[in-house]
């Protein structure tokens, strides 16, 4: 028993806590859960807690079907509004998935994305994370109307959940979520709430989290919050842009006071790793049918392999702000959407750019063109590589690819690809209401 095992016990002693709630992700990146009682927790600790694999998609094969989580200490926070008894507490702790010997369960999204960090570890680095995630927030009714009529910036003049964002950051806080900024999003009912930056895998943990708190305040609120990538025809799609960088020690890599922007070689090298996999990573960065309706018709969306200086329309932007702040020097990447699994997100980001620095990747010119705005003809005419625009698309690249077996592991790489080409068929047999305005009469 390590401390921090100790201290759970001890902090779910004293504060009362009745249930816990150990959670997971299956591959899609749905949030799973399972309740226990306090006096079972020492015993998952040592052992871990069972349960039917196989009940979850790709996890294991009926005949494999014991499998265990392992609570995670470090992230035991009690939930602000699982009950409103102050005597019926609920804590929450992520785990980790294992098979009975120990060895850890390759089809665990968690395990994908610790998997690269102790990889970058091996190389002498931290990868820190902090994601800008967009979501709407609508009404309860059967057209899913925005509750707002707001545009960028803007204080809505009518809002059907004016506190929401209020009640939101206090939830993130009261969670030990760090917020940066809060602000409405460029269309009405979009909202965007920015992260404070931590170490990847626990940012990804935040993500998640994130999700949970957000749908429920949204309830609280007798309205529903989304997080996929592009509900309406005629509005932006929500990105979940986020920041990466790379520290040894407290030193950030990325920065070089002697460059022009303050970029380093490492951080070049890193951007060119992510350019050079960016078509065959995009299965998983925009893992849905409705991703690329977002990446095609999104505005400010990337489309290209491209990266720029201050450019929001290219899929790899270097900000400028504070460009002597060594610990600010960052790259952002722009293609994540808000309805990512954020472990193998950013698991294969960061795989991608830590093989750029390891095979010293040359970064080609920055874009200075409006990217988005270009047509498919234009761009390759400038030389730009286009990103897949469609799941077809990319999942066609994504199994051609050496790389994301790699870094997936084989049961998740096989699993996914045949998980999405299934979502792909139930969406090309569909016969939509555009088809039969069309065609029926025709």
């Amino acid at each position: 028993m390590n401390s921090q095992q100790e201290f759970v016990l001890s902090s779910v002693e004293e504060r009362g806590i009745r249930f816990i709630r150990l959670w997971f992700t299956d591959i899609s990146g749905a949030l799973k859960s399972i309740m226990m009682s306090p006096s079972e927790l020492e015993g998952a600790f040592e052992e871990g807690a069972g349960f039917d694999g196989s009940s979850i998609e790709g996890f294991s094969r009926i005949s494999e079907s014991d499998t265990l989580l392992l609570p995670d200490p470090s992230t035991f926070r009690i939930l602000p509004f699982d009950s409103d008894d102050p005597n019926l507490q609920t804590a929450r702790m992520f785990c980790d998935i294992t098979t009975p010997d120990g060895s850890p369960a390759y089809a665990d999204p968690r395990d994908v994305l610790r998997r690269q960090v102790t990889k970058a570890g091996d190389e002498g680095f931290t990868c820190m994370a902090a994601p800008e995630i967009e979501f709407y927030v609508l009404e309860r009714d059967q057209h899913h109307s925005p509750t707002d009529n707001g545009a960028y910036f803007d204080q809505a003049t009518f809002n059907s959940a004016p506190t929401f964002r209020r009640e939101a950051m206090l939830a993130l806080e009261f969670m030990g979520i760090a917020t940066e900024f809060s602000h409405h999003e460029a269309s009405p009912g979009q909202q965007e709430i920015d992260l404070r930056y931590s170490d990847v895998l626990s940012m990804a943990d935040n993500v998640m989290t994130f999700r949970y708190l957000i749908k429920n305040v949204a309830a609280s609120n007798g309205v529903q919050a989304t997080f996929m990538p592009k509900p309406f025809k005629e509005h932006a799609g929500s990105a979940m842009h986020t920041h990466f960088s790379l520290f040894e020690g407290d030193t950030n890599a990325f920065h070089d006071p002697d460059n022009e922007i303050a970029l380093s070689t490492t951080g070049k090298q890193f951007i060119a790793g992510i350019l050079e996999h960016a078509p065959e990573i995009s299965a998983v960065t925009n893992q849905w049918v409705n991703s690329y309706k977002r990446l095609q018709f999104g505005a400010e969306a990337p489309t290209a392999v491209t990266w720029g200086i201050s450019n929001r329309s290219a899929l790899v932007r270097v900000p400028t702000y504070r460009l002597n702040k060594e610990a600010s020097r960052r790259i952002e990447v722009r293609s994540l959407d808000s309805a990512v699994n954020p472990y193998l997100g950013f698991a294969v980001v960061l795989a991608a750019g830590l093989r750029g620095i390891r095979e010293e990747y040359v970064l080609g010119e920055p874009a200075e063109d409006d990217v988005f705005a270009l047509t498919r003809r234009e761009r390759r005419a400038l030389g730009y590589r286009d990103l897949p625009t469609s799941l077809d698309e990319a999942l066609r690249l994504m199994e051609k690819s050496e790389f994301m077996a790699e870094v997936l592991g084989e049961q998740v790489f096989e699993f996914f690809l045949r998980s999405k080409w299934n979502e792909w068929h139930d969406y090309t047999e569909q016969i939509t209401p555009w088809e039969i305005d069309r065609n029926l009469d025709f």
